[in-house]
């Protein structure tokens, strides 16, 4: 378990750059890794922080301010993978615990965990920075959107002549950019437009997207409608209009937009009550990004979550164009298409059901170097736990990884992280390795996991002699 041993043959830090967190992580490296850049790889972190934070002033890059915060965020990540890398190959450990693999394995641990602590903190900064700034560039994209729309009416109308029904598209869209630019104001500190739909995870959620999506077009169909309304002059056209509202032309459409919200309304509960009761691990992340639409929390792409949002896209299509061929009533969404869309509802709610799990410990067992033989577990002796489901999705960056402890007894160990070329041997999803302290007393010893979401495991029994 030495670092030494662990980490002989490391190369270049830029090589394994993308094993922390996003890929971008790489190119944060290979800008920063031809010097130490302030004397990050050399120094502790806590005096690496202090002497960033006395040069603080005007046009600094440290996260403390928004400007900053983006730079702060790519410096601290250079650092953390430079000192990993180190550390991995067997450099920059003190002669006083060079000698021993649990004292080095320990203090590289600790070294390791603070140095993640402080990117995760430079990267909730430069989250909530990015959030800030969000809501300018949502207002932005709804009225690119207005502007889009006059253009293409003004493209259309070549010909046929201008009619009052692309003004009532013109004016609701008006209405409706107004009524978003207004909200993104409001909640400018927290996403803009899309601060209804970032979950309490900080990720964008698919249901609340779709559910959305589904609410302005039918919001906006109504508004076209109350448009030719208000400018329609005879008695028949009124009532022609008025009739476009019957549920007997518009029943699709209202039959999705009750469905989708029903969803989005369910598997906000769904999620909540599985988190309480500990089936279900979720870990906040920095910010919310587009891809969140389309994968879990671990990154990875989601069939229940992509079907569902290619379908009701796909929809939303056919609905835009019925509306623009007959701007005289709510679009009549064929019922066949309809019941797609259900489908693809239902099949996302029943992946959420499905998804998650509590993780489990399936044995505790004594690790043996190669040449050992084998012998009982004793205070002092590494212990290897392995089961499933100890690392949450999401929770691969050092920060979570530092936060997980395994209950040996009445003593709460931390587990210590490992590092290795690209990432760490330990902990890992399936397997935990952590010391038996000194503090325990020998005879039968229950042995728990606790990780980084704060959910337990279960409780395995094993025999401890002195």
């Amino acid at each position: 378990m030495a670092v030494r041993e662990a980490g002989q043959g490391g190369a270049d830090a830029g090589a394994y750059a993308g094993a922390y967190g996003d890929a971008s992580a790489g190119a944060y490296t290979s800008r920063y890794a031809g010097g130490r850049a302030g004397g990050y790889s050399g120094e502790s972190v806590s005096g690496w922080a202090g002497g960033h934070d006395a040069a603080h002033g005007g046009g600094c890059a440290c996260g403390d301010c928004p400007h900053g915060a983006r730079e702060g965020h790519r410096r601290a990540v250079a650092a953390f993978l430079r000192r990993r890398d180190e550390f991995a190959a067997g450099q920059g450990l003190p002669a006083a615990v060079a000698h021993s693999a649990s004292a080095s394995r320990q203090w590289v641990s600790e070294e390791l965990a603070q140095s993640a602590g402080l990117v995760a903190e430079r990267g909730r900064a430069e989250g909530q920075a990015w959030l800030t700034r969000l809501w300018r560039r949502t207002a932005s994209g709804v009225w690119a959107a207005v502007v889009l729309l006059l253009l293409g009416q003004a493209l259309t109308a070549v010909g046929a002549g201008w009619t009052a029904a692309r003004t009532a598209g013109l004016a609701a869209a008006l209405v409706v950019a107004g009524a978003l630019t207004a909200a993104s104001w409001f909640h400018r500190a927290k996403g803009g437009a899309l601060a209804p739909v970032i979950g309490e995870d900080n990720r964008l959620s698919t249901s609340r997207a779709v559910a959305a999506a589904w609410v302005l077009f039918v919001a906006y169909s109504v508004l076209v409608l109350a448009g030719r309304l208000a400018a329609a002059s005879r008695h028949e056209e009124r009532d022609t209009l008025i009739s476009g509202l019957e549920l007997a032309r518009g029943g699709g459409v209202v039959t999705v937009l009750a469905v989708v919200c029903a969803v989005a309304v369910l598997v906000r509960r769904v999620v909540g009550l599985r988190v309480l009761g500990q089936r279900l691990q979720k870990v906040r992340a920095d910010r919310p990004r587009a891809a969140d639409l389309l994968t879990d929390d671990a990154g990875r792409g989601a069939f229940p979550d992509i079907q569902y949002v290619v379908i009701s896209g796909a929809a939303l299509v056919f609905a835009a164009v019925r509306l623009a061929r007959r701007p005289d009533q709510l679009p009549d969404l064929p019922w066949g298409l309809s019941v797609v869309v259900l489908v693809s509802a239902m099949t996302y709610l029943a992946g959420k059901y499905a998804e998650g799990g509590r993780p489990v410990i399936l044995s505790v067992v004594r690790s043996r170097e190669a040449g050992d033989l084998d012998a009982p577990i004793r205070t002092g002796d590494d212990i290897e736990i392995r089961g499933a489901g100890f690392v949450p999705p999401g929770a691969q960056g050092a920060d979570r990884l530092a936060r997980m402890v395994v209950r040996v007894g009445a003593v709460h160990v931390h587990v210590p992280l490992v590092p290795v070329p690209g990432g760490f041997s330990n902990p890992t999803d399936t397997l935990l390795t952590v010391p038996v302290p000194a503090d325990v007393e020998p005879g039968r010893v229950e042995v728990q996991v606790v990780t980084a979401a704060g959910v337990e495991t279960n409780r395995y029994a094993v025999d401890v002699t002195d």
